[in-house]
């Protein structure tokens, strides 16, 4: 099954995970975490997923098609894996069979460094979305991770809730509580408090790197934002520029003048059929369920002219209603811990004029220039895990990513900041050759692991 196929099996409670497996060795006990509703502790020899594949504690479904095949991960943390779900009313996440939301996974490296990752699941994925993007490398450099589903999963995400916005503004509530009952639960497995705490995120993930670095610096020591969705009343966002794509598609003109980057033409057919259509859809009802009246998520692929159409959506002509959705989920620019965004210049879901170069100057408009910084990675696409069909015309962003956070730390514990805003040029030089799977080093041409910020 293709990867974005499988995930949204997934996503959709097609590929139930079974309840975790039991603990691989003796397990001292391990603290309850604040708050929830449910949890199931084991003591593992590996938290990476080349461990937690195996022992049942990961779901290869939810971060199918995330990441190239080409990216090498670290392997053999041992630790303490916590599963378990917050109170909540809502069922979409099937995983475990538990048909419970609100799931998080929460993992506590033996050998720990004093601090904590915490992240929300991009799309409308599950908790453990984010365990070969973030999760393995961050625990092989000794932090504890925290991941959550969001409290509500899947393509009918905007079932949750009374209002407008409510399964999105839920998102931002869930991370919130992650976070503060993970630095609580590692307090009392370590004996001390984390010393530094990080939110990391890609696409909607990135969006609550965002938002949480906005309204709970409390929290937070920095954050990395992966391509982070932008979501503002008066700015651009999905409902603005997909609705003209779904229109005039595939109209080369039409699509460029709403905002894609010219050179992405080849990624756009694959976009549309995947992507734009269904997420213009689902974003637009869980916003703006008026639309198309008792309808759900209008009709898929529908020609211009359907009555109730999405491809028709006009965003500028609905009821100030729709705005005032939006703004309870909008963003404002003005961080208040320091933050590095990642964009890649051939995002075709999320384009780059449309999004971060948006973002980066409501940040800038706040005077926030100091603790941010904006990378523009150059040929780099919404998901990774396109660079394996496309190796000479994409270039994947998880390196960026990891020399990202390596720079936030060094700026934020021992002080020296980052090399300046800029777009990162596509490397000229091809790898050396290497004999068998993994170098000792990532080499300078290695797209899927090395990238340079200054």
């Amino acid at each position: 099954m293709h990867p974005v196929a499988l995930a949204m099996a997934a996503v959709l409670g097609l590929t139930p995970l079974s309840p975790p497996a039991a603990a691989a060795t003796a397990c001292a006990p391990v603290p309850a975490v604040p708050d929830a509703a449910y949890q199931v502790a084991a003591c593992l020899a590996d938290l990476t997923t080349a461990g937690t594949v195996a022992s049942g504690h990961t779901d290869p479904a939810d971060w199918a098609g995330l990441t190239s095949a080409a990216t090498h991960n670290p392997t053999g943390v041992p630790g303490v894996q916590i599963d378990g779900y917050f109170p909540d009313t809502s069922t979409t996440n099937a995983t475990h069979g538990w048909n419970h939301d609100s799931q998080f996974v929460l993992r506590l490296p033996d050998r720990w460094n004093g601090g904590l990752v915490v992240s929300g699941s991009p799309g409308v994925r599950e908790q453990y979305a984010n365990d070969v993007a973030i999760g393995d490398w961050v625990l092989a450099r000794g932090y504890a991770f925290a991941a959550t589903d969001k409290g509500n999963v899947g393509t009918a995400f905007y079932r949750d809730g009374e209002r407008p916005g409510d399964a999105i503004v839920e998102w931002n509530q869930r991370v919130t509580q992650l976070t503060r009952a993970a630095r609580a639960t590692a307090a009392r497995h370590y004996g001390r408090a984390p010393r530094h705490t990080y939110a990391a995120g890609l696409s909607n993930g990135g969006y609550l790197v965002r938002w949480q670095l906005e309204n709970h610096p409390e929290l937070y020591d920095g954050g990395v934002d992966w391509e982070g969705t932008l979501w503002h009343p008066g700015r651009p966002n999905l409902l603005t520029f997909l609705p003209p794509v779904l229109r005039a598609y595939p109209d080369h003109s039409a699509i460029l003048a709403a905002g894609f980057a010219p050179g992405s033409e080849f990624l756009w057919d694959y976009h549309y059929r995947v992507y734009w259509d269904l997420t213009q859809r689902i974003y637009r009802e869980e916003l703006d369920p008026g639309y198309d009246g008792a309808a759900e998520a209008g009709t898929p692929f529908c020609a211009p002219g359907t009555p109730a159409c999405d491809a028709d959506y006009h965003y500028e002509l609905r009821p100030p209603s729709v705005r005032a959705a939006i703004a309870r989920i909008g963003l404002t620019g003005r961080i208040q811990r320091p933050m590095i965004t990642l964009h890649g210049t051939l995002d075709a879901l999320l384009p780059i004029t449309q999004d971060s170069d948006v973002y980066a100057v409501m940040v800038r408009s706040r005077h926030r220039d100091r603790i941010f910084r904006y990378y523009r990675v150059e040929d780099g696409n919404h998901v990774d895990g396109l660079y394996d069909a496309y190796p000479d015309r994409l270039r994947p962003i998880l390196p960026c990513f990891r020399s990202a956070f390596t720079a936030l730390t060094d700026w934020t514990e021992r002080g020296t900041p980052p090399p300046a805003s800029a777009t990162l040029p596509r490397p000229t030089t091809p790898p050396p050759p290497t004999i068998g799977l993994k170098a000792a080093r990532p080499a300078a041409g290695d797209l899927a692991n090395s990238c340079s910020l200054g």
